[in-house]
């Protein structure tokens, strides 16, 4: 298992900046509601909830973000999210945590899907949030439809993103955006290191769409294989990123006998490789070694249960929102490798 640390720079010296509203919920014994009505003073609390959320708070130290106190108190008292998903994990759950955000600041949040990534489609959904009296904006720029419209918003829109990686950003040409990332270079090269000190040869790699030619993910497969001398095999990409996807792709790559560990581009591919090897009479992780990416919830109950990286999509969420305010690009805390029983010694020849 592997976890890597904050950048130095971007540190918070305070514990409490790593307090969220649903911890001082859990604490209180409340919903996250109920906190921020206390947070915001609203009227409608009752005093026995109100202290114990006020004791959980003094307790752990919890403190409003500096984007909650700036935008309450005024700068902007709305938020549009423009995203091309709202259902798949990642995306839920980073709207989950900008909603626990801005609710937490008392801004209300809106939500305006992008159809697809044709121009049409981008140029009408960036219209539609382009009046900077209209608030704020926040892209979920995770895929391409994503990254167009963040290239495509005005420079006087106060705006944020949660986006795929911090070096496709030249490539988008949005500097007026602020951006928060996670490391998949980084996880991506420790996933596969992990799979390289278990003793197999090389790590195949079923990758998903980009919004770059070349994902971060697939660069950090490719690091590491590189570093060790293991032979690069080529890049496998699925129709699409579900299981079905990865389901037929897999059917071909496992007849090959030399195959040995696959490092899916999610878990939901993962799920499809899973069932693959059933089919082909493949033992995991016995014959083959197989890691994804995510820890969505289903991914311990998986069989075998799934070695994974698990991203805080919440926490991407919040942070995006807190950009809004804040003055500087922030990556967050590397993910974490989970070790569970999917991945194995390679077998023996």
């Amino acid at each position: 298992m592997f976890v890597t640390g904050h950048n130095p720079s971007e540190q918070d010296n305070s514990a409490a900046a790593t307090v969220s509203i649903r911890d001082v919920a859990r604490a209180a014994g409340v919903s996250y509601q109920t906190v921020s009505r206390v947070i915001n003073d609203h009227p409608n609390v009752s005093q026995k909830a109100r202290e114990k959320v006020n004791s959980a708070i003094a307790e752990l130290g919890y403190r409003p973000s500096r984007a909650a106190r700036a935008l309450a108190s005024g700068v902007d008292r709305a938020v549009t999210v423009l995203t091309s998903n709202t259902s798949l994990y990642g995306y839920a759950e980073t709207l989950g945590g900008i909603e626990e955000a801005a609710r937490s600041a008392g801004v209300q949040v809106a939500i305006r899907v992008l159809e697809s990534d044709r121009d049409q489609d981008v140029a009408a959904a960036v219209e539609g949030v382009s009046d900077p009296r209209a608030g704020a904006v926040i892209v979920l720029a995770f895929d391409r439809a994503g990254a167009r419209a963040l290239r495509a918003l005005p420079a006087n829109v106060s705006s944020s993103a949660a986006a795929e990686s911090y070096l496709g950003r030249r490539a988008q040409k949005s500097e007026s955006a602020r951006w928060v990332w996670f490391d998949d270079t980084l996880a991506a090269q420790r996933a596969t290191e992990h799979l390289l000190e278990l003793g197999h040869r090389t790590v195949h790699h079923l990758a998903i769409p980009s919004t770059t030619n070349v994902g971060d993910r697939e660069r950090g497969w490719k690091r590491a294989l590189s570093a060790a001398g293991a032979p690069v095999p080529e890049v496998i990409r699925p129709r699409s990123w579900r299981a079905a996807g990865a389901h037929e792709a897999a059917l071909s790559l496992l007849m090959d006998p030399a195959v040995t560990a696959i490092l899916c581009g999610n878990d939901e591919q993962a799920l499809g490789v899973i069932r693959a090897a059933h089919d082909r009479g493949v033992r995991i992780p016995e014959d083959v070694s197989v890691v994804g990416f995510d820890d969505v919830p289903t991914a311990a109950f998986y069989t075998p249960a799934l070695t994974t990286v698990r991203f805080d999509f919440a926490a991407l969420g919040r942070r995006a929102f807190e950009l809004l305010v804040s003055p500087e690009d922030a990556p967050l805390t590397e993910p974490t490798l989970i070790v569970r029983e999917s991945t194995g010694p390679a077998p023996r020849t």
